[in-house]
C-alpha cells in the first residue's frame, strides 16, 4: 500500500487560494491524504483525480457552485455539510467566501477492499450532504494530524477503514449493505495476538494483522471486531496498558521506560491513556505493586 500525496488531489491544494494548516505528508498514512485548510473564494476547473475526495467544512454557511464541465449546482452549505467528489471525474467549482475545511483523499482501492462487496463499487456524488459518522471519522482524522504520534499509525490505518467502508456504504450508486461479518478463526485470532504482544512497542499497520489472519485489511477489521468488541486500535491499547500495569507493578523500571517499551511515545502519553483506561496513573500504579 502506497501514502497517497498532493499528486493525487488533481491540483486543488496547490492553489494560491489555499492555505494548508496541517497535512498528513510524510507521516507514512496508507492510502490516504488529509488537510486541514483555509479557503479564500475562487473559481476553477480541475481535472480528474486518482482518488475520492471527502470535503467537510468547518465553517459556514458558505455558498458553492459545483458541477462538471460548469457550474450546475448552487448550494449554501453549513458547518459540517460534507461534499464527495468520485475519483476519475473532473470538477468545477466556485466558493463564494472564506471557509475552513478538512480534505480527505482515499485511494480507490481502500474503498473498493472496505466495501466487502465482492463486485466492484462505484460511488456518486453528494453535495452539501449530513452524515454524522463521516463527519466524526474526519474530525478523529484532523485530531490525529493535531497531535501526531508515530505510536497512533495502526488507529489512523482504522479510521481510514472505517472511512472507506462507509462511502462505500452511502455513496455507493447502488447502495447495498455489505453482510454481517463473521469473526476470526480461533487459529486467525491467536497468530494476530501473538504479533501484537511480540511487538508491542512498535506501530503496528492493520496490513500486518491481516496478513498472519490471512485476509484483506476490511475483512480483518469487521471480523477482529466481530471477535473481540473492539477495534484493532482499541485492541492493542488495552494490551499496551495492561502489559505497562504489570511492568509496573512488579519491575523497577523508570516509568518513561515502561512507557517506550510498551509501544507509548512517552510517559505523558502513557499517564493519559492510563488515567482513561483505568483511572489512576502509572506512579499510583507502581506504589500498588
Amino acid at each position: 500500500m502506497a501514502e497517497l500525496g498532493l499528486r493525487d488531489t488533481g491540483g486543488i491544494l496547490r492553489q494560491p487560494w489555499i492555505h494548508p494548516e496541517r497535512t498528513s505528508a510524510g507521516l507514512g498514512w496508507q492510502q490516504m491524504y488529509v488537510s486541514t485548510q483555509h479557503e479564500l473564494p475562487y473559481r476553477a476547473a480541475f481535472d480528474a483525480a486518482s482518488s475520492h475526495l471527502l470535503i467537510l467544512h468547518l465553517t459556514g454557511p458558505v455558498t458553492v457552485r459545483r458541477g462538471r464541465y460548469g457550474l450546475t449546482r448552487s448550494r449554501r452549505i453549513p458547518s459540517g455539510g460534507m461534499f464527495v467528489h468520485p475519483a476519475g471525474k473532473d470538477l468545477t467549482v466556485e466558493l463564494g467566501g472564506e471557509l475552513d475545511t478538512v480534505h480527505v483523499y482515499v485511494s480507490d482501492a481502500a474503498v473498493q477492499e472496505a466495501s466487502g462487496a465482492g463486485r466492484p463499487v462505484e460511488l456518486g456524488e453528494e453535495f452539501g450532504a449530513s452524515d454524522p459518522l463521516l463527519e466524526q471519522l474526519v474530525l478523529s482524522l484532523d485530531g490525529a494530524l493535531r497531535g501526531w504520534e508515530p505510536s497512533a499509525l495502526t488507529y489512523v490505518d482504522q479510521l481510514r477503514c472505517m472511512l472507506a467502508a462507509q462511502l462505500a456504504r452511502r455513496c455507493s450508486v447502488e447502495q447495498r449493505e455489505p453482510p454481517s461479518p463473521a469473526g476470526l478463526t480461533g487459529q486467525g485470532f491467536a497468530a494476530v495476538r501473538e504479533l501484537l504482544e511480540a511487538r508491542l512497542a512498535e506501530p503496528i499497520p492493520l496490513a500486518d494483522m491481516a496478513a498472519v489472519a490471512g485476509l484483506s485489511v476490511s475483512q480483518f477489521s469487521r471480523r477482529f471486531k466481530a471477535t473481540t468488541g473492539l477495534s484493532p486500535h482499541r485492541f492493542l491499547l488495552r494490551l499496551r496498558v495492561e502489559q505497562a500495569g504489570r511492568m509496573l507493578r512488579t519491575g523497577t523500571l523508570p516509568i518513561a521506560d515502561v512507557a517506550i517499551a510498551c509501544g507509548f511515545s512517552h510517559q505523558e502519553h502513557l499517564t493519559r491513556v492510563m488515567r482513561a483506561h483505568l483511572g489512576t496513573t502509572p506512579a499510583a500504579l507502581r506504589r500498588t505493586g
